[in-house]
């Protein structure tokens, strides 16, 4: 008999070559000589919380930081560590992609790789302090085939200082031309008080009015291209939706190891703190690593539901959501043509899609129904 558990696991490994200005999450620059003693802790980590795993997995997801600037023995030694699943996807800068690191993630189980390739110009590349160019982006795309990769997901980010409209065509133009499996792309968001926002402050306004055509720019094109807009900023062929993040999209439970990781199981969150020292003393020491915990009461969850649930393609099935809809906001949307009840459930318009968030705001009702608490 299958034992129940979690399916989905996140695995975060921190390290990176260097630090990109409008970047903010939990990242270590160089340490080569702590990737070792990090794997050590996160094999731990992974042993410590076996239990919670069900016997067999859906989803491994590897992120960071940069996965592929890991020492290359040391990432073979997590990856064989790792449980098995049917999707194991690991994220890449494309400056670390060669022909061996592309050999190794296909021999160690890894089924698809996130490539982030961000721009394919030279100056707005620059801007965000990313190493690769684009040659390296290409080249690395091409390694990957090589290796026999078959789901590749580029990475593209929108609104960069400089930007105009026609650079992100042709982003989106190169990026075509690989023909990737799945696209990610994300509007710029550069965290106020960042040595990117001081140094770009000005700019960054200029592009916050130019958002909203830049997104409509990347529907539109590639969704002519075939591609299925499947989640805000997510995009794929046929039979290749991230199902990592979909799960979390929906609600699903997953278990996360390493320094800033976050779980979420039947109804408690928790976060590892980022502190690499402490985690690396605690797990050493046979110890749970230092943890923020977060009770989420069931309204909470149905929120989350909801939110989350609105950002795909797919409806919201009502009755897993109903508690947390405000019932004359949702007379209203409708009337607005901003979403839109289904026999299947909730799901925004094309029009309520690039409204996105603050049609999904309007929506929550501030205190759930009697049933929940």
């Amino acid at each position: 008999m299958t034992k129940a558990g979690v399916r989905h696991l996140y695995v975060h490994l921190p390290f990176c070559a260097s630090r990109c200005g409008y970047c903010d999450f939990v990242t270590l620059v160089g340490r080569r000589e702590d990737h070792g003693r990090y794997v050590d802790a996160v094999l731990a980590e992974l042993e410590l919380e076996r239990g919670r795993l069900a016997d067999a997995l859906e989803t491994v997801f590897v992120g960071g930081g940069t996965p592929s600037f890991t020492e290359p023995a040391e990432l073979r030694r997590l990856l064989a560590g790792l449980p098995t699943a049917g999707e194991v996807t690991l994220e890449a800068n494309p400056e670390t992609v060669t022909p061996e690191l592309a050999a190794l993630l296909r021999e160690e189980g890894v089924t698809r790789v996130s490539l982030g390739a961000q721009s394919f110009e030279p100056g707005l590349l620059d801007v965000l302090d990313r190493r690769a160019g684009p040659d390296d982006i290409r080249r690395a795309f091409y390694h990957l085939r090589d290796a026999n990769f078959d789901n590749i997901s580029l990475d593209l980010i929108y609104g960069i200082p400089g930007q105009e409209p026609s650079d992100l065509e042709g982003d989106l133009g190169e990026a075509l031309a690989l023909g990737p499996e799945h696209l990610s792309c994300y509007e710029l968001e550069a965290k106020p008080g960042t040595r990117f926002t001081h140094a770009h402050g000005a700019e960054l306004a200029r592009q916050a009015d130019s958002m909203e055509g830049y997104f409509e720019l990347v529907v539109d094109r590639l969704t002519t291209a075939g591609y299925r807009w499947y989640e805000t900023a997510n995009f794929c062929l046929d039979g290749h939706r991230a199902r990592h993040n979909l799960a979390c999209w929906l609600g699903r439970d997953y278990l996360g190891i390493g320094i800033g990781a976050v779980s979420t199981v039947g109804g408690l969150r928790w976060r590892n703190l980022p502190a690499l020292p402490r985690y690396l003393a605690a797990l050493g020491a046979g110890g749970t690593p230092p943890r923020e915990y977060e009770p989420l009461s069931a309204f909470t969850q149905t929120q989350e539901r909801l939110m989350l649930g609105l950002r795909l393609d797919d409806p919201v099935p009502f009755a897993e959501v109903e508690a947390a809809v405000d019932r004359v906001a949702l007379t209203r949307l409708e009337g607005q043509r901003l979403i839109e009840r289904r026999s299947n459930g909730l799901a925004l318009t094309r029009r309520g899609r690039f409204l996105g968030g603050g049609v999904t705001a309007e929506l929550l009702a501030e205190t759930p129904a009697n049933k929940y608490n």
